[in-house]
């Protein structure tokens, strides 16, 4: 079956959709472009001080009394350990 010709005004606002779409797809991947404000530096930081609350604790718990600053503390490795962990979530609530 043949088919019909379109109106000159169907055509016009096919066309003009078809604009608006490219347009609104640019202006979407304009604005996914990573602005000065973002938050890129919370996961490494994060991960740095997770990882170094960790070693922190492995070495206490390893090797805590023979290494002199860390013997001085005593005990207070656990807090310190533990609070860099704790400082690891804290930062990691910064992320979007």
């Amino acid at each position: 079956m043949p088919e019909s010709k379109p109106r000159p005004a169907a055509e016009e606002k096919k066309k003009a959709k078809r604009q608006a779409d490219v347009a609104a797809k640019r202006d979407d991947r304009a604005r996914r472009v990573a602005l000065p404000g973002e938050r890129a530096w919370v996961p490494p930081l994060f991960i740095s001080v997770g990882l170094l609350g960790v070693a922190w604790l492995v070495v206490f718990y390893i090797a805590g009394w023979q290494i002199p600053y860390m013997r001085d503390l005593g005990q207070w490795n656990i807090l310190i350990g533990m609070g860099m962990l704790a400082a690891a979530f804290g930062i990691s609530t910064l992320w979007k």
